[in-house]
Order: structure tokens, then C-alpha cells, then sequence
């Protein structure tokens, strides 16, 4: 896992042709928008988390994020934990970030 600064994650990210978004927030936060093209794990499932993460590609490479950073460091250990080696944490989550935001249908 690694923590990484929105200026680090957002060029990773764009040069990373495996990537995937993943945004572990509330439904009610995803409501408010999110990063383009993440998909919506939702930590405070508990136990129904960790089954959705076991259901990803383990050769993907994972880019995570929250509302602040901190349950999304949380999902990164977890999934390390589940053998997926590349998780990167948005440092500062959403509330900092200063992308393109989208909106689910």
C-alpha cells in the first residue's frame, strides 16, 4: 500500500493502463459525486466488503479513496491482506480533490 498526494496518485493513475478507481464511501457521499469511472465498495459493509474485494482482479492495479484518506488506507490494508499488492490511497480523499467529479444515474 501506498499513500499518495492528489499530484501522485492522478499521474499515476493516468499513466497506469491497469487501473482501477474504487471508492469506498457511503452511499450517501457517492450520492455527492465521485472520481470518473470508480467503482462503489462500500467499507462499512464489514464482512460484505471484503467479500466484494475478493470478487476483484488481483492483477489490477487499485486506486482508493474517501471522503479524508482514512478508510480508504483501511481498504488498502485489506486488500493487501487478500493478496492484491497495488492499492494506492488518495491522501486527503475527495473532500481535496481537484479532478473531474461525476455523478451516478
Amino acid at each position: 500500500m501506498a499513500d499518495l498526494s492528489q499530484e501522485e496518485w492522478t499521474k499515476k493513475l493516468e499513466a497506469d493502463t491497469n487501473a482501477v478507481v474504487l471508492d469506498v464511501r457511503t452511499q450517501d457521499e457517492v450520492d455527492q459525486g465521485i472520481i470518473p469511472n470508480a467503482i462503489h465498495i462500500d467499507i462499512f459493509k464489514g464482512q460484505g466488503f471484503i467479500y466484494e474485494v475478493e470478487k476483484l482482479d488481483k492483477s489490477k492495479n487499485y486506486y482508493v479513496y474517501c471522503r479524508s484518506g482514512n478508510r480508504s488506507g483501511q481498504a488498502c490494508a485489506i486488500m493487501n491482506q487478500l493478496d492484491i499488492e497495488n492499492a494506492y490511497n488518495l491522501e486527503g480523499g475527495f473532500s481535496e480533490w481537484q479532478g473531474e467529479v461525476a455523478f451516478m444515474e
